[in-house]
């Protein structure tokens, strides 16, 4: 979370708590990876809780770098091939949605194997600025406007194409709150919005409870 180690450590046991939740509603082993979302979101905010620790507490420093890399991992590596691959699993479509769900999948692959690339061989630099982290990646000049495109488009587009309207709507909240972080929050984005988006995944368990129930 982006205000305090504190904050961070309680979004994160809230969000894993509805992870195992999320995961013990699901009744098949397609909708494992979407369900498991919020899971994943609540040790990116634990990792960030370690970054807010190791800028601010001298008998943490060694984690400096460490829990910096780990919070990248899960915003530029994971989400890009996770939430398309996730959203494609929990609902497969047919003729032009599976096409391009799988096209999106690749994307993502693609994006992520580069910022992966990126990660492990270039420092990351972790900043308090203000009441937020700020994370210095000079690496991300040379991934560009381009690269980007092609990362929103991995990780808002695939919502979409799902006949699920709900799905529709955690990819609009999701969409709206990196708009918003954007406008406001243009030095702290990567913080700020898994922030949110961390908060919106809760969502999950709702979609995958409403199916559940749809179903019957």
């Amino acid at each position: 979370m982006c205000f305090s180690a504190s904050a961070s450590f309680a979004a994160g046991a809230v969000l894993t708590a509805t992870g195992v939740v999320s995961l013990k509603k699901s009744k098949k082993t397609s909708e494992i990876p979407f369900a498991s979302i919020p899971l994943f979101f609540g040790l990116q905010q634990v990792a960030e809780g370690f970054v807010w620790l190791s800028l601010t507490n001298p008998d943490f420093t060694f984690l400096d770098g460490i829990a910096a890399k780990a919070f990248i991992f899960f915003a530029q590596v994971l989400w890009p091939i996770w939430v398309p691959f996730s959203i494609y699993k929990f609902q497969k479509q047919e003729g032009i949605r599976n096409i391009v769900g799988k096209t999106l999948i690749g994307i993502g692959a693609l994006v992520a194997s580069i910022m992966a690339y990126y990660l492990f061989t270039n420092p990351i630099e972790a900043e308090i600025l203000g009441h937020h982290i700020s994370y210095n990646q000079a690496y991300l000049q040379q991934f560009g406007i381009i690269g980007g495109a092609l990362y929103l488009a991995a990780t808002a587009i695939p919502p979409f194409i799902s006949t699920n309207r709900k799905m529709w709507i955690l990819g609009g909240s999701i969409l709206l709150a990196y708009i918003f972080t954007e406008i406001f929050f243009t030095q702290y984005v990567v913080s700020v919005w898994c922030f949110f988006a961390a908060i919106l995944s809760a969502m999950v368990l709702w979609i995958i409870i409403a199916k559940k129930t749809d179903t019957r």
